[in-house]
């Protein structure tokens, strides 16, 4: 590497490529252990099973490169899981939308563009019109090599989607990705969180606000105007509960009403 930055850069993403390898080992523990329980519940004409997916901890292995590269972070992604069919399409394809946040530090809101993201951009609105995002919080900020802060997700711990996934659109938005494999990610950009995996994301997203090269694996779907971009900056500013480079934002981030509207 031909610096510092990139070398934290170069961690960063391999701690991201670990951990989701042990969350899709998880997730299929998980599925394996749902079925023999259902299974065993069936014979004792119990009416039902519930499973949850947790996320997974960090080892002493990714401790260390975290160290290494100074907490370099990546967008924590959706664990939701591909079970139900996505949402009747009724945006008009051609035309921008707009989604507005009031949260308890500032409004954000964001255009998105419904012909280049329909999947998306209609999920969205969905998800809003029904008030999914109503009285959740942002529950994930990066502050040092990757900087967004992350929402959408109802349960609050970066485990919780929809019950459907969300195709990848727009991937080459930003360019070719150069030598490291990444793109930059600009200010003001809103992209969707996934698993790793190609065509996995769900209702998590995040919002950048400070330029941050990632690869071109994540839906780039909105684009924050200037005030809401200074919100967030602040969020970001305030930094980690504990002072690390992520986790929970200092400035808790409470969504309180979202809505879509079209123009």
């Amino acid at each position: 590497m031909s610096s510092s930055e990139q070398r934290r850069r170069q961690l960063a993403r391999e701690k991201f490529e670990r951990q989701q390898k042990r969350r899709e080992e998880a997730r299929r523990r998980t599925r394996r252990i749902t079925a023999i329980v259902a299974a065993s519940v069936a014979v004792v004409a119990v009416v039902s099973v519930s499973a949850f997916v947790v996320a997974g901890k960090d080892d002493d292995k990714d401790k260390k490169s975290e160290a290494a590269a100074s907490q370099s972070p990546t967008p924590e992604p959706s664990e939701s899981e591909s079970k139900a069919p996505l949402p009747a399409m009724k945006i008009d394809k051609k035309a921008k939308y707009t989604m507005s946040l009031t949260t308890s530090q500032g409004d954000i809101a964001f255009s998105m563009d419904a012909a280049k993201t329909p999947q998306t951009v209609n999920s969205f609105k969905a998800l809003a019109d029904k008030g999914y995002f109503d009285d959740t919080k942002c529950h994930r900020l990066t502050t040092q090599g990757i900087f967004v802060l992350q929402c959408g997700d109802p349960k609050g711990d970066g485990t919780g989607g929809p019950g459907y996934n969300i195709p990848d659109e727009n991937l080459d938005a930003l360019g070719k990705a150069g030598a490291d494999g990444t793109v930059v990610y600009p200010p003001g950009t809103v992209a969707m969180a996934n698993t790793g995996q190609p065509n996995s994301g769900g209702s998590q997203f995040f919002l950048v606000y400070k330029e941050t090269k990632l690869p071109p694996t994540y839906t780039p779907f909105g684009t924050m105007d200037d005030a809401s971009l200074k919100a967030v900056e602040k969020v970001g500013a305030a930094g980690v509960e504990g002072g690390a480079g992520d986790g929970a934002p200092k400035k808790a981030v409470t969504v309180e009403k979202v809505s879509v509207e079209k123009g």
